[in-house]
């Protein structure tokens, strides 16, 4: 039985009841207390049900009903691996755990039954709404196998350290020495004690008593939060369900055809889990991996494991068939938001970027007083080598402003191919989480439509890798793009310029250099081939760029400067400008004012007595390093 207990180590603590000789039942779902009921009401499938009172049921909420979350526990069958993470699930999903009690011996083939029943009969019950599995470690295995034998239904795969990779693990090493032992209980103060002079008397080799050692210990000490007594014989029983889970899912992997999700722990110690989240991905057709390279098997229950930042930085949630940039997108908190700045934190203090913006009489002001307020807005402005300014401006608005910045970035940063080799896609998730999508006039209409605040670089790719001598040059393709949409919303446009980039980085080695080696020219093409194409219908600059990162050697930082233009009107212009030359001349405008905001900072970044990095320094050990550094004057 597992209930939610307000008095134990903390809110997020569950306690589960020690089974005795007589207790336990068979497999069972149940929900947190404080997770939301099924909308439908109804029992779990093979005469399981939940361990609350059934809700009476509700009117259908509107948007659509937050997806179902079957959560599958690991080894230890307990649904233990919730206790951090479902304050946090609870807010997207609807929250069910299956719970396999200890002394329970169903094999794996009717566990699998038995989540198929309760899948069939939930998409049966709301077929519009996705189905997630979370599984770890063997509830890694229930996940892809009811995936493969179920490949119609709309489901969702998240799985931690699968035991599929069981064939090469430590734990066939407990095996023979479990089986040849005696039935007794391991109690906390002496199974490690026993365990040890079992193995040294069985395995002399040191290397291989280190391996069991520590295996052991890893398994022992997780089921000790669970329970106070534990058998030889039901440890052993689930390193044996764990070899037939294995058996059975790799067998079927073929047949999965959900998007899949796999989160590989580098520390792992029971499973080689690294490595068979690398071979799941080249099996899986539809499949991405996040690496957690310092955390152990129980990656849920570890310190600074975020599950649902994860599924937010890998765009996996959504409500309906398919994701939905606006009704799918959930802010950031402000506990995510600093996790994803502190993998940036060294922009600020190296960059000390200032903002300046334009006051509806013209006025240049220091700070974002000029700034719109309320949406929908479009940002269109000068993108800097390899992006340099995209933290700071995100970072910088939400922090002054609590406004989230919907950026249109390239496709790469959502669409990985599986001969990608050149790019780590978990350097975009803070990202994602912050609200970027996928550049496309179909995202855009419905990002203004939602009255965001949506970022976009006419410039795209060409600009931000852009080639030697070619520092604040505009690239934008000559057809007006975005006025005739910002027009059918009625949005501001505000035009920004932004410089720095030349005081930060020196190029090295731009696309017409590297182009010129022919195995790295190679290399290019294959990434560029297999991406998503943009603007195929153009030739020139702005036409589908190749996709490489040009080389630069950092300097020692300068200051990066955003001028945000005065906000341009397009309310009330919408048949105006749908004339094809009162649309250019406003594309035009636009353009022009980008220009001057970048000859603008230019020149008064010269004026600058904290420019570069070491006058700066030397004013904060005076005024302290919290203290606003100043710039130039208007």
């Amino acid at each position: 039985m597992c209930q939610f207990d307000n008095h134990g180590i903390g809110d997020n603590t569950l306690i589960f009841e020690s089974p005795g000789p007589n207790l336990g039942g068979g497999p069972r779902w149940f929900s947190p207390l404080d997770c939301s009921p099924s909308p439908s009401g109804s029992s779990c499938n093979n005469g399981q049900t939940f361990l609350k009172p059934k809700p009476k049921p509700k009117p259908k909420p509107k948007p659509e009903p937050k997806p179902i979350l079957l959560y599958l526990p690991g080894i230890d069958g307990t649904g233990l691996g919730l206790v951090r993470q479902h304050h946090k699930l609870r807010q997207l999903f609807e929250v069910w755990c299956l719970h396999i009690p200890v002394m329970d011996r169903t094999p794996f083939p009717e566990l699998v039954k038995l989540v198929e029943g309760t899948v069939r009969s939930e998409y049966k019950l709301t077929p519009n709404r996705p189905i997630y599995l979370i599984g770890e470690s063997v509830g890694g295995c229930l996940a892809l196998s009811v995936a493969a034998n179920n490949p119609h239904i709309d489901l969702m795969l998240i799985v931690a350290n699968p035991a599929t990779s069981f064939g090469r693990s430590k734990l066939q090493l407990l095996k023979p020495l479990l089986a040849s032992m005696p039935n007794q209980c391991f109690h906390r103060g002496e199974t490690m004690s026993m365990i040890k002079d079992a193995v040294l008397k069985r395995l002399p080799q040191p290397q291989v008593v280190e391996n069991i050692f520590e295996a052991f210990h890893t398994i022992i000490s997780y089921y000790s939060v669970v329970t106070n007594i534990l058998s030889v014989r039901t440890l052993l029983w689930k390193i044996e369900m764990s070899k037939a889970a294995s058996s059975y899912t790799n067998s079927r992997l073929h047949a999965i055809k959900a998007p899949t999700l796999i989160l590989s722990s580098g520390g792992d110690i029971l499973l080689p889990s690294l490595e068979e989240g690398e071979r799941l991905c080249s099996v899986l057709s539809n499949c991405d991996i996040r690496r957690f390279k310092d955390n152990g098997h129980f990656l849920f229950l570890e310190d600074g494991v975020d599950l649902v930042y994860t599924i937010k930085g890998v765009h996996f949630y959504r409500r309906g068939k398919c994701y939905d940039c606006v009704a799918d997108y959930v802010p950031p908190t402000p506990s995510e938001y600093r996790r994803g700045a502190h993998q940036y934190w060294l922009f600020d203090p190296a960059t000390a970027p200032v903002m300046f913006s334009t006051l509806e009489n013209g006025e240049i002001v220091n700070g974002l007083a000029g700034f719109p307020n309320d949406g929908p807005t479009l940002l269109v402005g000068y993108h800097l080598l390899t992006g340099v300014e995209l933290v700071p401006l995100v970072a910088s608005i939400f922090e002054q402003k609590n406004i989230i910045i919907r950026g249109l970035a390239h496709p790469i940063l959502f669409t990985k191919s599986k001969d990608a080799k050149y790019f780590d896609f978990a350097v975009f998730d803070p990202f994602r989480v912050m609200g970027a999508v996928p550049v496309s006039g179909v995202n855009l209409f419905k990002l203004l439509a939602s009255k965001s605040h949506v970022l976009l670089y006419p410039g795209g790719m060409r600009e931000a890798c852009h080639r030697k001598g070619e520092f604040y040059k505009l690239f934008w393709p000559e057809e007006p793009e975005f006025v005739r949409m910002a027009a059918t919303f009625g949005a501001k446009i505000v035009p920004f310029g932004v410089v720095g980039a030349d005081d930060i980085f020196e190029l090295l080695a731009d696309y017409d250099d590297l182009a010129s080696i022919p195995f790295i020219k190679e290399a290019i093409e294959a990434e560029t081939s297999l991406g998503v194409k943009l603007r195929t219908e153009r030739s020139g600059e702005v036409a589908n760029q190749p996709i490489h990162i040009p080389i630069v050697l950092p300097k020692v930082p300068g200051r990066l400067y955003f001028l945000f233009g005065k906000p341009i009107e397009t309310a009330g212009r919408r048949q105006e400008l749908m004339d094809k030359q009162k649309a250019e001349e406003l594309y035009l405008h636009v353009k022009s004012e980008v220009e001057r905001s970048l000859a603008f900072l230019k020149e008064r970044r010269e004026h600058d007595p904290y420019r570069y990095l070491f006058s700066r320094l030397l004013y904060q050990s005076i005024h302290g390093f919290t203290a606003q550094i100043p710039t130039f004057e208007l």
